[in-house]
């Protein structure tokens, strides 16, 4: 992949006063002025701010031993404004002509949407209209999900953004794409042959994909209630994680040529037809019951802003095939949740069995080849083995050869997500970013199972499990089961 340089930028930060740029932001901005990157913020919202009220917000973000945090500060302004007041836009022009000239920025901006999505295509248009789009260096669109709330609401929001962005300008964030164990899925089939040739419908026999949580709706419950599940987390990070897990070599390690590698796996998932869809899809939704810790957990029915008729799911399971010759007649299973047991993202590859084994009959405990790829709260790799016990006996015994990258026993430095994902938007490099026809066909898939919801019964799993059984059963349809999610020692 080519290197792409540093360059200045002015950064226009939307909702600079709210949770996302407080927790996440700021402190990966920090970092990455430490590292070398030059740039000036104009921080932007409704409330009032000066400059020094603004910095102070800024420097309560971040951590204690910041060593450069003046001069980090000083390069922080204020402006407020609201995205319905075409006229504020041109106050910010006049502060960003400043700006730009006074650190020598060469008219490079980056503007980051950290807005609710119904402000994105006003906020772009406003931008036009003023002026603020018109430079003699580049300008970029950074937008948070969701994007569009379905097919045809996306297709809208981007014909907006396309009047006056151009697709290569417009980096749709999801924070999964910056995270170190999900880069590292390309790294682990593409740089080690052991893997890639086995990589195939040949060798394995089923791909788990699980991103559990234990939190439920907490104060999102007004917006969790309209989106469920399959919206909030499906659409966008468990494709993401699919389409990882399952594409082709790039002919080139280049930002469309892996992107376009993607799209093809997001085409060849088989449509899931409204006949069998009883076969491929589980929802479901919690009620009350007791956390592993011994806390007892309300129902979503009982969270507050959650309305007592709802059927939104807060947990779905899909069994889902990928037709093309790497894949084919290899399930790919999918489950994520609220209020379950253990909170992790994993992937899990299931080797097959070697065909009339007889050491399936001579011995004990031989389970399959496994290997999981662990992304959070671990995050590292760990490989599933037989190997013959020391003794006489001469029984089988599992054990797992694991790496853990964020083991106090490993000094590596680590980045968050958003972090190299600001890197990224500041260098140019969109590989870790959704184009639109990926967005598309994710959405695509997501519509068609949203249109099975009146066919596909809403169960119920207590608070504190991994689901419902017919989570279970979907899968044992294929003779598999789930594995379960460990942490690594």
């Amino acid at each position: 992949m080519v290197e792409t340089a540093k360059e200045p930028a002015l950064i226009f930060l939307f909702g600079a006063t709210g949770d996302l740029a407080r927790r996440k932001l700021y402190p990966a901005l920090y970092e990455l002025f430490e590292q070398g990157h030059e740039f000036a913020v104009i921080g932007l919202a409704r409330k009032q701010h000066t400059h020094e009220s603004y910095r102070s917000m800024v420097d309560r973000a971040l951590k204690p031993d910041a060593v450069q945090r003046k001069a980090f500060l000083d390069r922080f302004y204020y402006q407020p404004l609201d995205i319905l007041q075409p006229e504020h836009f041109a106050f910010l022009k006049n502060i960003s002509d400043q700006i730009n000239a006074h650190y020598h920025l060469k008219g490079n901006r980056l503007f980051y949407l950290s807005l609710a999505p119904r402000f994105f295509g006003l906020a772009a248009k406003n931008l036009k209209k003023a002026g603020l789009t018109e430079t003699d260096g580049w300008k970029r669109l950074v937008i948070e999900k969701p994007f569009g709330h379905d097919l045809k609401s996306a297709e809208e929001l981007n014909n907006e953004l396309l009047s006056v962005f151009q697709e290569e300008e417009i980096y749709r964030i999801d924070h999964y794409l910056g995270k170190d164990m999900v880069q590292n899925i390309e790294a682990l089939r593409f740089a080690n042959p052991i893997f890639e040739s086995v990589w195939n419908h040949r060798s394995i026999a089923n791909v788990q994909i699980t991103l559990s949580e234990t939190l439920g709706v907490g104060d999102r419950a007004s917006y969790y209630d309209q989106t469920g599940a399959l919206l909030d987390m499906v659409q966008n990070h468990i494709m993401q994680l699919l389409t990882l897990t399952a594409m082709e070599p790039p002919g080139r390690f280049e930002p469309d040529d892996i992107r376009a590698e993607k799209v093809k796996v997001l085409r060849s998932i088989r449509p899931l037809s409204s006949d069998a869809v009883t076969n491929q899809i589980v929802r479901a939704q919690y009620v009350k019951g007791v956390m592993p810790d011994g806390t007892p957990a309300s129902g979503y029915l009982d969270e507050e802003n959650v309305a007592p008729d709802s059927e939104t799911e807060t947990f779905i399971a899909a069994r889902l095939f990928i037709d093309n010759y790497r894949w084919t007649g290899v399930p790919f299973y999918i489950r994520t949740g609220k209020r379950m047991a253990a909170k992790s993202t994993e992937v899990v590859i299931q080797f097959k069995d070697i065909p009339n084994n007889p050491y399936l009959n001579e011995f004990k405990n031989i389970g399959p080849n496994l290997l999981v790829i662990h992304i959070q709260p671990d995050e590292g790799l760990s490989l599933k083995l037989n190997v013959k016990q020391f003794g006489d006996h001469g029984d089988t015994l599992p054990i797992a050869m694991n790496f853990i990258s964020n083991s106090p026993k490993h000094q590596i430095k680590k980045h968050d997500a958003y972090e190299r994902l600001l890197s990224d938007c500041l260098r140019g490099d969109s590989t870790n970013f959704t184009r639109w026809d990926e967005v598309a066909y994710s959405w695509s898939l997501t519509d068609s199972i949203a249109a099975t919801w009146k066919d596909i019964p809403l169960n119920t799993y207590e608070a504190g499990t991994m689901g419902p059984s017919a989570s279970d059963r979907l899968l044992a349809l294929d003779g598999f089961r789930w594995w379960p999610l460990t942490r690594m020692e």
